[in-house]
């Protein structure tokens, strides 16, 4: 798990702590696109029927069904994570600002694949 951030510390905004620029959303909503198109695609090849079929034959049965929700939320939370840790945010820190649904990520757990990054600030110069 990872550590959390208290109140005291938490940035007021989140412009406190988030300087990147503005076509970062592009990478976060393209890790999210990708296995939402591996789904429609296996959707397309009938993979969600077999899923279905092959967990309610399971011991667990047709509540198994249930378990699904669960599966697919933690599976986006973690895509969700990665990134904004790839991106050098920490996915546990929640500015004052924000909080309560749907924003409450981040009184969950982290599922993030990798550590968050160190951020490097970059200078635009001019050479003239």
């Amino acid at each position: 798990m990872s550590k959390s951030i208290d109140n005291a510390k938490a940035p007021s905004t989140i412009s406190e702590y988030d300087n990147r620029d503005n076509s970062a959303w592009a990478w976060s909503f393209s890790a999210a696109m990708v296995p939402f198109v591996a789904f429609c695609y296996g959707h397309h090849r009938g993979v969600t029927g077999r899923v279905v079929e092959r967990m309610v034959k399971s011991p667990v049965g047709v509540y198994g069904l249930f378990l699904l929700p669960f599966a697919t939320l933690g599976m986006e939370k973690c895509i969700y994570d990665s990134v904004q840790s790839w991106q050098g945010i920490d996915p546990n820190i929640r500015p004052k600002d924000r909080g309560g649904f749907p924003s409450g990520g981040a009184d969950l757990p982290s599922f993030s694949l990798i550590p968050v990054q160190k951020r490097i600030a970059r200078r635009v110069t001019s050479e003239q």
